[in-house]
C-alpha cells in the first residue's frame, strides 16, 4: 500500500489526487511487527471475551442480572477487538485513511457507540452492585432480568443516538465542509463545545455515580463484615447468610475493580482530549486511545482471577463439552472435586 517512487522523495496517500494527504515512512521490519502486534492484540481480545459471551449465554444458572450486564460489557469489547483494533492498526501503520470519508463517518460513529455502551454498562453494573450490597433485601424486586434486558437495550439505543448525533453535526459526512483535513485523514473531529459537552455527559457525569456509588458500596461491604464476625462471634448469624453476604461483598469488590481499571484508561485521555493539538499531545493521545482498546482484553482476565465460574466455564467450551446433551443445566458454580 506504499507509494512513491524512491524512500527518498514525497509519498502521498492518494497520488493523483492533489489534496492526498502525505504518507508517514516506515520500514519493512516495522510494518511487520506493528501488523502482528496488532492482530494477537485483535484475537487475544476477540478470543476472550467470546469465551465470556459463550460462558453466559450457555449456563443457565448464568442468566442472572449482574452476568447479563457483564455480557453486554463482553459484546462491547469483543466489537472493539473485530471491528475497531483492526482498522485502528491499519490507519496507524499505514498512516493514512484508506477507506473513504463516509466509511470514516461510520468508523467514528462505531467507535463512539462501543465505547459510551462500555461505559454504560459500567454504571448499570454499579447500581446493580449497590441494590444487591445495600439492599439485598429488596434486590430480586428491584433488580429482576427484564428490568436488566430493557436497560441494556436502553444503554445501547442512546449510545447509538448519541453517537450518530455527534457525527452528523460535526461534519463527517458533509466532506465539502470539513476545511484543513486532507484527503487519507480520519480526524476525530470535534468542536470545543461538542468535546466540553461530551466530557461531561460522557464521562464526567458517569464517573461521579460509579465512584459516588462505589464508595458506598464498599462503606456497607466493610460495615457487613464487621457485622458478621459480631454475629458469628455470638452464634447468631447462620451460614447461608454469612456466605451470602459474603459473596455479594466479593462481586462487589471483583467489578470493583474492572470499573477501576476502565476509569485509569479514561481519565487520562478524557483530559487530553481538551488540550491543544501539538505534536507531543498527538502521540500521547494515539498512546491513551490504544490503552482503551486494550483495556478490552483486561476485563476477562479478571474474571478468569476472581470467578471460579469462569474458570470451569471455559475448561466446557475448550473440552468441547458443551456440544453434550443437557450441558446447559449444569450447576457452573459446584465444585467438581
Amino acid at each position: 500500500m506504499a507509494y512513491g517512487t524512491e524512500d527518498r522523495e514525497t509519498q502521498y496517500c492518494f497520488p493523483s489526487i492533489n489534496s492526498s494527504c502525505i504518507k508517514g515512512k516506515r520500514s519493512r521490519h516495522e510494518y511487520n511487527v506493528l501488523y502482528v502486534f496488532f492482530s494477537l492484540l485483535s484475537a487475544w481480545t476477540v478470543f476472550l471475551n467470546l469465551l465470556v459471551i459463550i460462558s453466559i449465554s450457555h449456563f443457565k444458572k448464568l442468566h442472572t442480572p449482574t452476568n447479563l450486564l457483564i455480557l453486554s460489557l463482553a459484546v462491547a469489547d469483543m466489537f472493539i477487538g473485530l471491528i475497531v483494533i483492526p482498522i485502528e492498526a491499519i490507519k496507524l501503520t499505514e498512516t493514512c485513511w484508506y477507506f473513504g470519508d463516509k466509511f470514516c463517518g461510520v468508523f467514528i460513529k462505531t467507535l463512539g457507540l462501543l465505547l459510551s455502551a462500555s461505559l454504560c454498562n459500567l454504571v448499570l453494573i454499579a447500581v446493580d452492585r449497590y441494590v444487591a450490597v445495600c439492599c439485598p433485601l429488596q434486590y430480586p424486586q428491584k433488580i429482576t432480568t427484564t428490568k436488566t434486558l430493557m436497560s441494556i437495550i436502553l444503554c445501547w439505543f442512546c449510545s447509538i443516538a448519541y453517537n450518530t448525533a455527534i457525527v452528523i453535526n460535526n461534519g463527517y459526512f458533509d466532506t465539502f465542509h470539513r476545511t484543513g483535513v486532507c484527503y487519507g485523514e480520519c480526524p476525530y473531529m470535534m468542536s470545543f463545545a461538542w468535546r466540553a459537552g461530551d466530557l461531561i455527559l460522557s464521562f464526567v457525569s458517569p464517573c461521579i455515580v460509579i465512584i459516588m456509588l462505589y464508595l458506598r458500596i464498599f462503606y456497607v461491604a466493610q460495615r457487613q463484615v464487621k457485622m458478621i464476625n459480631l454475629l458469628l462471634n455470638t452464634g447468631k448469624s447462620t451460614m447461608e447468610d454469612t456466605l451470602k453476604k459474603k459473596s455479594e461483598s466479593k462481586a462487589a469488590l471483583t467489578l470493583g475493580i474492572i470499573v477501576t481499571v476502565h476509569l485509569l484508561c479514561w481519565i487520562p485521555f478524557y483530559i487530553l482530549s481538551l488540550s491543544g493539538s501539538t505534536v507531543n499531545t498527538a502521540v500521547m493521545s494515539k498512546f491513551l486511545t490504544w490503552t482503551l482498546y486494550v483495556n478490552s482484553g483486561l476485563n476477562p482476565i479478571v474474571y478468569a482471577l476472581f470467578y471460579p465460574w469462569f474458570k470451569k466455564a471455559v475448561k466446557y467450551i475448550i473440552t468441547l463439552r458443551l456440544c453434550k446433551p443437557a450441558s446447559s443445566h449444569v450447576d457452573i458454580f459446584k465444585d467438581d472435586h
